[in-house]
């Protein structure tokens, strides 16, 4: 399932607070800051959608996610590749080194780090 951009950008704020309540979530964002019946809005329809859950605490909640950081975007970077790509990461990793102005250390670091992998398996 995939969330809208507004709902990932809450759900970055959850993942680097790890657990939180809606007023630090609130104080998490940068002006100008959503509304709180936003944030609720947004909180409900995450929660609706399995990515996160919560802790009652008297009136309280204290939201967590349920889905990792690097296991979302893996699938959304996976998802990607399969639609726009044909499936096949020669011509994604082919897109990415030609199209997005990449410096020649940048370059060198992702040769490095594609081989580090190679050597592993």
């Amino acid at each position: 399932m995939q969330l809208s951009n507004s709902e990932e950008e809450l759900m970055n704020h959850l993942w680097k607070l790890e657990k939180a309540f809606m007023k630090d979530l609130l104080d998490s964002y940068d002006d100008p800051k959503p509304a709180p019946t936003t944030l609720a809005t947004l909180l409900k329809r995450i929660k609706d959608k399995g990515f996160i859950d919560y802790k009652v605490y008297g009136k309280s909640r204290e939201y967590y996610p349920l889905v990792k950081k690097k296991d979302y975007f893996s699938k959304q970077v996976n998802g990607l590749i399969k639609n726009f790509f044909n499936d096949s990461a020669s011509q994604f990793a082919s897109f990415f080194t030609k199209e997005t102005n990449l410096t020649k250390e940048e370059l060198e670091d992702l040769k490095a780090l594609i081989d580090n992998e190679i050597k592993k398996k």
